[in-house]
């Protein structure tokens, strides 16, 4: 019900029913995701059977009941009786059992990883939907620098044609500028496509289309260096879902030893019954046989301790103890691969994130510069101590170092994310802290014009 309104809420806040923002793509995901749901299904499944393991602990309470008749033949024809135990009620409560006990730990430890899975899977949908959302816009992004830069060499193109025309320009400026054109118009293509690829990605995550999306807003915007890789790396140990899940499973091939071992234990019980049966005799020939008419009933109360110490049972019991030992090791082994596979995720991400830092600053001013470099090219042009070549390189430097600069400003945002999984403290407040950086909505149904 909280996912449900949470979900209207959003939809309710939103400019239009078609424009979504982070955090609205990201409800409607929660709801709909088939991992999610299915990861929520097996950690309700792994928690029931805690239930189950426990039994063997409680007492075992049984009803039972029967009655038949009997017809005696030959030397015995004649003999009838009707018998029945009217009811038997049988208790055993276990005493010791280590086993069962230890059984039971090993349950609820499988349990806790069935949870962290569940965690593990929300926190990637949180990063897949994340990735898929910026990679529209980065796509988007892109595809509308290429439709600029292509309406800029257009320009260039009609106007070194009409140079050419009046013999102010040589035919080759036409076919530099006209191949310039082409190429864009191929990039054109490819970016297209890729937006598309990129609309599909994001409606697989969360099983619907968006026609609009908020975007960055450039004011909003920011970046904010991350803290020491030395505190990730700490805060790694005790938060990583997958490091959790191996240590949990060592736990559980530890205990897998002593429930192994407890093979060689003894076990105890307390059993108790009681019952009532009745016996009806009759027949024709009851007497002639010794036997006496009538109904009778009988019926004893039991109360007993069952002990079994087990000596020998050909070798099996030290088997499994091995097998168990050997898993241990292999279970310690994993971890330690899995701790290195974190420390190595969590160092990368750091680092994508100081790249992206610089990356940004870096393109910021490449955009200034090529924005500098094509106005003293156009000028240079117009004189005559610059070719149309310059300026069409110069074109194209501009609208690619803004691309650049996009493109900078996603992955950054993205490597943000990333290195909150590797950690693995990211939350959906983390989409609340990215989505207050979106701002205009801007439409993902692009066409080539």
């Amino acid at each position: 019900m909280k996912k449900t309104l949470t979900f209207l809420i959003g939809l309710a806040l939103s400019h239009s029913v078609f424009a979504e923002n982070l955090v609205q793509v990201y409800e409607q995901a929660k709801e709909t995701n088939p991992d999610l749901s299915s990861s929520l299904a097996e950690k309700e499944k792994a928690y029931s059977a805690i239930s189950g393991s426990r039994a063997s602990l409680l007492p075992q309470i049984g009803l039972s009941a029967s009655y038949g008749v009997t017809h005696g033949r030959r030397d015995t024809s004649g003999v009838k009786s009707k018998s029945g135990n009217l009811y038997q009620v049988s208790l055993s409560q276990s005493i010791f059992n280590y086993s069962n006990w230890k059984a039971l730990d090993i349950t609820k430890k499988q349990a806790s990883i069935a949870d962290i899975a569940y965690q593990y899977q929300g926190q990637t949908l949180i990063l897949n939907t994340s990735v898929a959302y910026f990679n529209v816009l980065k796509a988007l992004e892109a595809l509308n620098f290429i439709d600029a830069q292509k309406k800029a060499i257009g320009r260039q193109l009609q106007q070194t044609r009409q140079q050419h025309q009046v013999g102010l320009v040589a035919i080759t400026d036409v076919q530099n500028a006209q191949a310039n054109y082409d190429l864009t118009l191929a990039q054109q293509v490819n970016a297209l496509n890729d937006l598309n690829n990129a609309i599909e990605n994001l409606r697989q995550v969360s099983g619907r289309f968006y026609s609009n999306l908020a975007t960055i807003n450039t004011k909003m915007f920011k970046t904010e260096a991350p803290i020491s890789i030395n505190s990730l790396l700490k805060q790694s140990e005790v938060s990583n879902l997958n490091l959790l899940t191996m240590k949990l499973n060592q736990e559980i091939a530890r205990d897998q030893i002593k429930l192994s071992q407890a093979g060689h234990l003894p076990t105890a019980s307390l059993d108790a019954s009681t019952n009532l049966n009745k016996t009806d005799r009759y027949g024709d020939n009851f007497a002639t046989n010794g036997g006496h008419r009538g109904k009778s009933y009988s019926g004893n109360n039991y109360v007993g301790l069952s002990l079994n110490l087990p000596i020998f049972s050909g070798g099996a019991t030290q088997s499994k103890v091995e097998q168990a030992q050997h898993n241990y090791v292999s279970s310690s082994e994993k971890l330690e691969s899995t701790n290195r596979s974190v420390i190595n995720q969590v160092r990368s991400s750091y680092n994508n994130i100081s790249s992206s830092i610089s990356a940004i600053k870096a393109y910021q001013q490449a955009v200034v510069s090529a924005e500098s470099s094509l106005e003293a090219t156009n000028s240079g042009y117009q004189v005559g101590t610059r070719t149309i070549v310059d300026v069409l390189n110069a074109t194209t430097q501009l609208y690619s170092s803004k691309r650049n600069l996009s493109d900078a400003k996603y992955n950054y945002l993205i490597n943000l994310l990333q290195l909150k999984y590797a950690v693995g403290t990211l939350t959906a407040d983390d989409l609340v802290y990215l989505n207050n950086m979106l701002g205009n909505e801007v439409s993902t149904l692009a066409t080539i014009q």
